[in-house]
């Protein structure tokens, strides 16, 4: 099993990272801010502008350290990848798999079903521990809209129906989304999803907790032996690591909105942790987005019981956990891609 070490943010806009020996050091003009031994990462993730040296930069890829570059509002750029970590045969299985809609199908519904099963249990925490504060009634329909999503999904044999439904979904789900919310209103009100730029302080949180999510994602993919870029429901695009995409639907629910819900419900944030631009969008501020990545760091270290295998591990391993199940299946050994069903 992958021990859960930890990742290296880099939140400074103007810091440069090098290799010195076997550290990491982080560099601001020049000068030496601080060093990191290699050894006690997993992943480095800059949110920098000046970037890194090729020396670094080889170290990590030759050690199975992810490296990934994002714009300082969370934006992905790009990822360092050493050799192809995973069997060829694995790949070629995925690859196979890919090309043929039945068996992308069978896949892509796992994730979908884990998706919306996924969604209407976060619904129903809220209705279980906060049933006297919310619209009840309204939830108990959204609710049960999304049980009866469950099995036509299942059931599905055509990718565009899925798509169709995951979209059904969705719509339910967002539509009530505002009333999970319980922190303090208006700042923190919900109308509808907006991406490229959000929109609000929501989404903002949002946008940045999907971008951490596909990084984990795409790495425990790639250190599963898989390729994160060639994907089952989202198809095949340049620069885009569909299959990362695939894989954290299903953990949207309880890792991301689940996560920035707690944060916003026990009124992590207020107004000045985050910025708006002249494009009308708006972000995280240095200082919120150092808030951020720290409880983020918190949550994965907390533990639960795994569904399907039945053990207690942290939440930062669910995604590793799950590309191995999905590489398992892919190989024959199960005859389900099992999704993850938070409980």
């Amino acid at each position: 099993m992958r021990h859960l070490l930890n990742t290296l943010f880099v939140t400074s806009e103007d810091i440069y990272l090098s290799l010195d020996g076997e550290n990491v050091v982080a560099n601001r003009e020049k000068e030496v801010i601080a060093r990191y031994p290699l050894h006690t990462l997993s992943g480095i993730l800059s949110f920098a502008y000046p970037g890194a040296s090729p020396a670094l930069m080889g170290a990590c890829a030759q050690r199975g350290i992810s490296m990934t570059f994002c714009t300082p509002r969370g934006r992905f750029l790009a990822r360092v990848c050493g050799e192809s970590s995973g069997n060829v045969l694995l790949r070629r299985a995925q690859y196979r798999a890919a090309d043929d809609p039945a068996q992308s199908c069978r896949i892509a519904r796992s994730m979908v079903f884990g998706k919306i099963y996924n969604a209407r249990w976060s619904i129903e925490r809220t209705r279980r521990d906060h049933g006297l504060r919310v619209d009840e009634e309204r939830l108990s329909i959204v609710s049960a809209q999304l049980k009866g999503l469950l099995p036509q999904v299942a059931a599905e044999t055509s990718l565009d129906s899925l798509r169709g439904l995951e979209g059904a979904g969705a719509t339910a789900y967002f539509g009530v989304f505002d009333q999970l919310i319980l922190g303090e209103k208006p700042l923190f009100s919900f109308q509808s999803r907006s991406r490229r730029p959000p929109l609000d302080p929501i989404n903002a949180l949002l946008s940045f907790a999907y971008s951490m999510l596909a990084h984990d994602c795409a790495s425990a993919l790639e250190s599963a032996g898989l390729d994160s870029y060639v994907g089952v429901l989202h198809r095949d695009r340049p620069g885009r690591s569909s299959l990362a995409l695939d894989l954290m639907e299903e953990l949207r629910p309880c890792l991301a909105d689940r996560f920035v819900l707690t944060l916003v419900n026990n009124r992590v944030f207020k107004e000045s942790d985050f910025s708006i631009r002249e494009s009308g969008g708006v972000f995280l501020s240095d200082e919120g987005r150092r808030t951020f990545l720290r409880r983020w760091q918190e949550r994965k270290r907390e533990t639960l019981t795994h569904p399907f295998l039945g053990e207690k591990i942290p939440w930062g391993l669910v995604c590793y956990l799950q590309s191995l199940l999905l590489a398992r299946y892919l190989r024959g050994d199960l005859d389900e891609y099992p999704p993850f069903l938070w409980k």
